[in-house]
């Protein structure tokens, strides 16, 4: 099997960055911290940082910008030693937090069956504002069950405050709210006083349980929308990292076929990335009438070449000739989440555009590097994607590169797969040939921003294997 087919692309996400970096001192099982001696054992922190740096030295994709000088003695953990590594890339924008150490058998688990552990909810975050809101919450997890869903504002936890416990915590206050919530473990119990978009308030005792992260939502995650009497796709694509996403997307595109469907509006709107073989099938499915043609190339080091591949359309059963795709973007759409709509631009031209606002920008993927002995895998960033046109430096986000961008908010009071959604909306307008206000534009105005506070997807300093490819999970 060819080392390209065999990626996976995943990312941290800004809100990541923002909150200082994964890994840190945990367990080896969970964030890469493992003992912070030294010592003869191959699992001590020493051995298994020198493991790390044989694998950097040889994968890398920029092994220019990889500072092989920085002494392992000076980190307590092989994610900060990492950090430290890879900061000449970072600086240039180039590797923001994308390498990472984790645990092999959590994250098998979550590509296999999409297994975690917590409330089922996806959290954004307003600095300014000091207010936690939930943007998304999964169908078979507790917090739903307790009637916690988009638009439900976290007002306490545990009896303190959001807002003072972002106060208390000002460098690093979503850490700070990720601590209060507890760790992702089944069992661990929160009393969250909440108000609903209605307004109403009340406390929900939630205890976090095992779920299975559905890739596609049983309620909004494939829809027909009728936009003035043309028929358009609705596909609210959680994530591409789990297996299962394949088979659902395969029964949504037999329905779109079904309904000669032929715009698409593909909601990547939190959509961290994920396998690029589910990346390409989506591609698949959207291109019948591309068979044969470049979807995309991946492109290693110069020593790594003979790993290099371009992916090609295939065909489908239930493929549809997409002519028209309306991709809805945030800084938390990034990776697998990018690929897909840049690898469309030289087919559609005009007739794709991002809307909502810029997306995170990472053309670049990791490939696994696993010793099993220590449950270390190391994600190191090893590739880039270019289209058939050979574009693909969007390391400030799509919208510098997409042909059409429009600006809209990211309505969370208003829910999923909802045409009256304002990021929706606007993709309803673009297809249907409507005007609309460029990202940048909007973005130099503030007409947009005016709308919704500026937020971020939540993630804990030490997130767990799902956390470190779904932004803003709990």
């Amino acid at each position: 099997m060819s080392m390209g087919r065999a990626i996976l692309s995943a990312t941290l996400a800004v809100s990541l960055a923002a909150c200082g970096g994964g890994g840190g001192s945990g367990t080896t099982s969970r964030s890469g911290g493992g003992p912070t001696g030294g010592g003869t054992d191959q699992c001590s922190l020493g051995e298994r940082q020198d493991w790390v740096l044989g694998q950097m030295n040889e994968w890398y994709l920029f092994p220019d910008l990889l500072d092989t000088s920085v002494s392992k003695s000076n980190h307590a953990s092989v994610q900060s030693y990492i950090n430290a590594l890879v900061a000449p890339a970072r600086a240039q924008n180039r590797d923001r937090f994308f390498t990472y150490i984790t645990s092999i058998e959590e994250e098998n688990d979550l590509i296999q069956n999409g297994s975690n552990a917590g409330f089922g909810i996806r959290l954004t975050y307003d600095i300014d504002a000091r207010r936690v809101f939930v943007v998304e919450a999964f169908e078979n997890a507790p917090a739903l069950a307790e009637g916690i869903d988009r638009g439900t504002e976290i007002l306490a936890i545990a009896g303190q405050n959001v807002a003072d416990i972002m106060a208390a915590n000002p460098d690093n206050p979503a850490g700070a709210v990720s601590n209060a919530l507890g760790p992702s473990e089944p069992g661990v119990q929160r009393n969250l006083r909440i108000r609903q978009p209605d307004g109403t308030r009340r406390t929900a005792l939630v205890t976090k349980a095992e779920y299975n992260l559905d890739p596609l939502s049983d309620r909004y995650g494939s829809l027909i929308l009728d936009n003035g009497g043309t028929k358009v796709g609705y596909l609210n694509l959680r994530t591409f990292i789990i297996d299962d996403a394949s088979r659902q997307l395969r029964e949504a595109f037999t329905q779109f076929q079904a309904q000669g469907i032929e715009q698409v509006i593909l909601d990547f709107r939190y959509n961290g990335g994920g396998l690029v073989s589910v990346a390409e099938l989506l591609g698949d499915l959207l291109a019948a009438d591309k068979v044969g043609q470049e979807f995309s190339t991946t492109i290693f080091r110069s020593s790594k070449s003979a790993n290099n591949e371009t992916y090609n359309f295939s065909s489908q059963p239930q493929a549809i000739t997409a002519m028209k795709i309306a991709v809805i973007g945030t800084d938390g759409t990034a990776s697998a989440s990018e690929l897909l709509p840049n690898a469309f631009i030289p087919y559609l031209s005009q007739n794709i555009a991002l809307v909502g606002s810029d997306t995170f920008g990472k053309p670049v993927g990791q490939i696994a590097r696993d010793r099993s002995a220590c449950d270390d895998r190391l994600r190191v960033v090893a590739f880039r994607s270019i289209n058939r046109d050979d574009n693909g430096d969007y390391y400030d986000g799509l919208a510098s590169v997409m042909p059409r961008t429009c600006a809209a908010a990211d309505d969370f009071l208003v829910p999923l797969g909802d045409p009256r959604e304002a990021s929706i909306s606007s993709a309803l307008d673009f297809l249907a040939g409507r005007s609309c206000t460029a990202i940048g534009a909007a973005d130099k105005g503030g007409t947009v921003q005016a709308r919704m506070p500026e937020r971020e997807l939540m993630m804990p300093s030490e997130p767990s294997a799902a956390q470190l490819r779904i932004p803003g999970l709990f």
